[in-house]
């Protein structure tokens, strides 16, 4: 392979990789939905320069979002979805669909949906404002088109005793 398609190639990865098309894996998906997280909050968002850092994956409130985009240098970005209304810290700017406001050295850029709100939220001048709002604005449903899936049922599990809480007998002996 010649040096010049070798550096195309490794352009084409690394672009690639640059905070588009950001996904989550079902193994992170279903641990947000056993912390208590609603699918149709399940939101992900393309941040250039910024990855998913799926670790960071879980519940907010009740049953809100929440994630991290992480830059290569370090830098953080905070994803917060929850239901209900905006509510603003400090002085708001009302901006398209949104709110977007500066607080304490964080800025914030909240796209407001019908029953939701999605925000991003860095620290001030860290990301462009503009960038920011269509980054939230963008946002678009992790799981399916964002309709809200049936609670799950009640599961049997049956592996509990009957008596006790079936924690093991343990006697202690000498030094224990």
């Amino acid at each position: 392979m010649s040096r010049a398609l070798a550096v195309v190639l490794l352009a084409v990865t690394l672009l690639t990789g640059c905070g588009s098309g950001a996904a989550l894996s079902q193994s992170v998906l279903d641990q947000a939905r056993r912390q208590g997280v609603a699918p149709d909050l399940m939101y992900v968002v393309d941040l250039p320069g910024y990855e998913l850092a799926e670790q960071s994956v879980g519940a907010v409130g009740e049953e809100g979002f929440g994630a991290v985009y992480t830059a290569p240098d370090g830098k953080q970005v905070e994803m917060r979805i929850d239901r209900g209304p905006y509510t603003c810290l400090g002085t708001c700017e009302r901006d398209g669909d949104g709110w977007y406001t500066e607080h304490e050295g964080r800025q914030e850029y909240a796209a407001v949906r019908a029953d939701h709100h999605v925000r991003l939220i860095s620290a001030a001048g860290q990301v462009d404002r503009g960038v920011l709002k269509r980054a939230a604005e963008g946002a678009r449903p992790a799981v399916g088109d964002g309709t809200p899936a049936p609670p799950p049922s009640q599961v049997e599990r049956g592996d509990l005793p009957e008596n006790g809480d079936g924690a093991p007998i343990d006697p202690t002996g000498p030094g224990g």
